[in-house]
Formats: structure tokens, sequence, C-alpha cells
């Protein structure tokens, strides 16, 4: 597979059909962003399968209808600020920055993204430079079950990792207002769920589809080796 951008155009017009992709930002989100950055080399030729690929130490980059559909759930709107729990190979922190920080935008947002294995935050670092959206997100290393309270609050969080319950301080670094979306349930068996925070601060949460993600680690995760 030569042409990146034919198959990156057929997979969007597949996950359309399949009504994963509906908003025109994702589509251009979806189509703009070149998935063959954020693999190993030796995947390439994989980029646009719609499935997860290894990216090394036990990680995975989520399967392209995964990231299209949790970047719907989140409902974005430029100039939005972003945080990022999982940065990976940092393929869906530059979905999101394609839309809430576009090109020659007067108003941008940005992403934050935590990732807690140094080796993967480089190599996600050297990809989002490669693709060009270094200069739209920003990488912590740390406990993403933490967060980031320097930059909070945030307007979205996205976990892309499986949280036995919703972190504490993701729900205090969100908005009133603003919304969360977390995989949550045992090690082997998740639901998607949508976080949303009023602008009183009550919380309400929508349980959306089944999922598989690696465990998110951390304080307010699941142990390193349990």
């Amino acid at each position: 597979m030569t042409d990146y951008y034919m198959a990156r155009k057929r997979l969007v017009e597949r996950l359309k059909m399949e009504g994963i992709i509906r908003s025109k930002e994702v589509e251009r989100a979806m189509l703009t962003v070149p998935r063959e950055l954020f693999v190993p080399d030796h995947y390439r030729d994989y980029a646009y399968i719609d499935s997860p690929l290894p990216i090394g130490h036990g990680q995975t980059i989520s399967a392209p209808h995964m990231v299209a559909l949790m970047t719907e759930l989140l409902n974005l709107k430029e100039g939005m600020k972003v945080l990022e729990v999982g940065t990976g190979s940092g393929y869906q922190a530059a979905i999101i920055a394609e839309i809430v920080a576009p090109k020659n935008s007067r108003n941008p947002g940005k992403v934050i993204t935590i990732e807690r294995i140094p080796e993967l935050a480089e190599f996600a670092k050297r990809n989002l430079t490669r693709a060009g959206y270094i200069d739209r997100v920003k990488i912590i290393v740390g406990d993403g079950t933490l967060g980031y309270p320097p930059e909070a609050p945030y307007d979205r969080i996205i976990v892309t990792a499986a949280a036995p319950d919703i972190p504490k301080p993701l729900l205090e670094q969100l908005k009133p207002g603003g919304r969360m979306v977390i995989p949550v349930g045992s090690k082997y068996m998740q639901y998607i769920y949508v976080v949303d925070k009023t602008p009183s601060g009550k919380i309400i949460i929508t349980k959306d589809i089944p999922c598989l993600f690696v465990p998110l680690i951390g304080k307010y995760g699941w142990k390193e080796h349990s």
C-alpha cells in the first residue's frame, strides 16, 4: 500500500457509511492526519486497516473507528483546551489538534497529553513533529490519572486507557460545562462513559458502547502489577 491518502479516503468513507463519522470536523481531521506516520515503520502498510496496532511497551494505537467514535463523542470545537490521558503514538492528539487548533486558526485551542512511558512520549514527539502538530500539542511524562493541574481546567478530557473508575482529579480538572470521554470497567471488558459536568458542577454519566482498552496505570487507575 503506497498510496496512503487513497487508503485513508477509503477508510473514512467506510466509517461514514457505518455511521461512526458523523460530523464534518471529524471527517476532515481523519482525512488530514496521516496515520501511517504514527505507527512503527514496519506496520505502515497496515495503517488504514481498521484495527489496533502494537506500538511497543505493551501498548497499542487504537483502531481508527474507535478514534473517530471517541472524537465524535467529545464534541470538539475550535479554540478548546483538551487534556488527553495516554499519548501512545500521538495519533489521537493529532486528530484533536486538527479540530481545536487547525492551521491558521484565529482562535487556536491546545492539546495537553500525558504519557507514563518515557520512550512512548519520545515516539509520539517524533511522530507529531513529522506530521506537523508538535506546535499544538504539549507532551507531559507522568501519571495521567492525576491530570495536569498547571493547565486546568479543561473544556474536554479524553482517556485512552481503561480505568476501574473515573479518576477524581480528572473530574476536578474538568471545566463546568465540560465533557470527558473515558473507558471504564474491568481489565477485560469496559464501556465508554461520556461524563458531562453541568455549569453548576453536577456530574452526569452516560454509558456508551462496550470496548477493550489497555489498562490505565496510576494512582487513581490500576496498579502496575495488579
